[in-house]
């Protein structure tokens, strides 16, 4: 998990470096063309989206995921005469053109990651599903337990009352036979 985190922290901090060293040629050539345009905004699911367009009229889209685990960014480049590239990049920082994913800017960074052939891991996958399934298992042996528990308690409760009276009983018969006793002998010994 922690090497995870570190990756994407690594790839974001290494995204960023890339973006200001972009920013800065971009800026150097708007400041030498004084054309150039920058934008941002946040994506509904939260990536960011910087366009930029230079002096010479090529429009530079960048999505940045911060949070998508195989996707890390998304750049469309739309030259002048409407052609149109997109470059998808892995977390691993892996290139690929994706031209057949739509509108790059608003599909989900799943469509992306499918378009670009990056495949999921599948083994976090199973590694959830097992842990669902013993926290389900973990939750019946517990309510099990409970259930044991209870009918030990009625058991033990019931058991004690049955001894409770066969006691009872056993003090009434044994009072009644000295009873019966004591009766012979007093009949025995007096004439």
């Amino acid at each position: 998990m922690s090497k995870k985190l570190l990756t994407l922290m690594a790839v974001a901090v290494l995204a960023m470096f890339g973006a200001s060293c972009t920013t800065t040629d971009q800026t150097a050539n708007a400041n030498a063309n004084a054309a150039a345009t920058t934008t941002t905004r946040t994506a509904a699911d939260g990536s960011e989206i910087t366009t930029t367009t230079d002096a010479s009229g090529v429009k530079t889209e960048t999505r940045v995921f911060r949070t998508h685990p195989r996707v890390s960014r998304v750049v469309v480049t739309t030259t002048r005469d409407g052609r149109r590239t997109v470059r998808a990049y892995s977390p691993s920082g892996e290139e690929k053109e994706v031209n057949d994913v739509g509108d790059a800017l608003e599909v989900s960074g799943d469509k992306i990651a499918d378009a670009a052939r990056w495949t999921a891991d599948k083994g976090e996958d199973v590694g959830r599903e097992v842990a669902d399934k013993a926290e389900d298992v973990g939750g019946k042996v517990v309510d099990g337990a409970k259930t044991v528990g209870e009918k030990t308690a009625e058991g033990a409760k019931t058991v004690g009352e049955k001894t409770a009276s066969g006691a009872k009983t056993v003090g009434r018969k044994t009072a009644e036979g000295a009873k019966k006793v004591g009766k012979g002998i007093k009949d025995a010994v007096t004439p």
